[in-house]
């Protein structure tokens, strides 16, 4: 018998690795962790000492049934941003989460829409934007690829659209980030959402 735990702000292989060896110090057999999503052997388990646990590393027990889909849709659109999948990142979004998610449970998009809006307090399109203006920034940072490499990456029409919206959410435009000496506030991503707006600052 195993028993699947749903996990709140799990966003990358780190996570995955502190994860496991939270559940692992608890004297739990680990089957399986992946973004979200955890399976451990048994069924009769200290659900406060978990909670704790995984309290204290930054992540949340999900107990409801809203809660955990609304990670699962979440734990998508960070790994479709993250992987720039550009087989599937040039998709419509709506028909993304459709296919991957909602086909399996019997719900439109519509319905995960509103849910995800009623839960969060932001709608899945803004919550994509961002995920992709940090993903932007931080590739940005990197110095590696150009404006119009990193659009088309992110799903953009053109580099001129992702310059829109990310002077909409830092006040900068990515080239002018490339070219002066204005640096952005990174937000962690499980964050991403919770916060009114991009951060920004002037480093001298």
């Amino acid at each position: 018998m195993t028993t699947t735990l749903n996990i709140k702000n799990m966003v990358c292989s780190r996570c995955i690795r502190v994860v496991r060896e939270e559940l692992t110090s608890l004297g739990l057999n680990v089957q399986s962790v992946m973004l979200g999503e955890a399976v451990v052997e048994g069924d009769h388990l200290d659900r406060t000492a978990l909670k704790e646990r995984l309290h204290a590393s930054g992540f949340e027990l999900l107990e409801t049934d809203a809660a955990k889909l609304v990670e699962t849709i979440k734990t998508l659109i960070i790994e479709l941003v993250q992987s720039e999948d550009l087989s599937e990142m040039h998709e419509n979004l709506s028909g993304i989460i459709a296919k991957r998610v909602g086909r399996d449970i019997g719900r439109d998009y519509a319905t995960l829409s509103h849910l995800f809006s009623s839960v969060e307090a932001v709608t899945i399109e803004r919550y994509c934007i961002l995920q992709k203006i940090e993903r932007a920034k931080e590739l940005l940072t990197y110095g590696e690829r150009t404006v119009s490499e990193i659009s088309y990456s992110l799903g953009y029409s053109s580099p001129a659209h992702l310059s829109r919206q990310f002077k909409q959410e830092t006040g900068f435009t990515p080239s002018e980030c490339k070219r002066s000496r204005v640096y952005q506030h990174r937000v962690p991503l499980e964050e991403i959402g919770q916060t009114t707006g991009v951060r920004t600052e002037v480093r001298p």
